[in-house]
């Protein structure tokens, strides 16, 4: 049973719709100061348990694999454990020159790797679950808007790795909801149809479910319109 003393030192964690906590940092890439560098960018903020371990290290082989097609969605990476500096350095060393995973090999990372010894970071952000580990952080995904405010939350345990595929759909999806004023429904990637928001009114509901103009009404809360993959993406990704 924690002690009132240990139960003090837990900080919750931010939510959905919450400021991103800020902090400066010493990083692989330089010192950095979060949110504010990233002002007009989304970001994509990660933790890991440790340094040389097999599970992060395909992690790491993977989000640098993919750190390019993040950056055409306007979207940057940074990641974090409770390591030092010199231990990431020659973490991400041995990644490049000895690691191959899934066909991909001398891979460098180059987006900045947080040092959190003190776990000041990890501890704003909830990285830390003593259930889990009290030394280490988990799989924690935090998405980022070009505003500083968190726009979702993904939580993966020790044991399991991350799914990338996941990870970039949703952050199109995000922004897709934002630029389109739509939501999108399970399972949905560019190209599928797009939720259009419930009526607010009985005569709103009634004038959707009568109209032309390009809506599925399934029902008078369920409507869906085509928005086609190349819109979307000429919206959102960089030429």
């Amino acid at each position: 049973m924690e002690t009132i003393q240990e139960q003090e030192q837990i900080t919750p964690m931010p939510r959905i719709g919450d400021e991103a906590p800020k902090f400066k940092a010493v990083t692989t890439q330089g010192d950095i100061n979060f949110p504010d560098d990233y002002a007009g960018e989304w970001v994509i903020l990660f933790s890991h348990p440790a340094d040389f371990t097999p599970v992060c290290t395909s992690e790491f082989i993977t989000f640098a694999h993919l750190e390019e097609k993040f950056s055409k969605a306007n979207c940057k990476l940074v990641g974090l454990s409770i390591d030092g500096l010199y231990s990431h350095i020659a973490w991400l060393r041995t990644i490049k020159d000895k690691i191959e995973f899934n066909g991909m090999k001398n891979v460098s990372v180059q987006f900045p790797l947080i040092e959190d010894i003190s776990m000041e970071v990890a501890k704003k952000y909830g990285m830390i679950q003593p259930n889990e580990s009290k030394t280490q952080a988990v799989r924690a995904v935090f998405f980022i808007d070009p505003k500083g405010t968190i726009r979702a939350i993904i939580y993966y345990p020790l044991s399991l790795g991350r799914n990338f595929d996941e990870i970039y759909r949703a952050l199109i999806a995000m922004q897709t909801a934002d630029k389109f004023n739509v939501a999108t429904p399970a399972d949905w990637n560019p190209g599928d149809d797009v939720i259009v928001s419930p009526a607010g009114s009985c005569g709103a509901a009634e004038a959707r479910m009568t109209s032309t103009e390009g809506l599925d009404c399934k029902d008078w809360f369920f409507c869906t319109k085509t928005l086609d993959k190349d819109t979307v993406l000429d919206k959102i990704l960089k030429k």
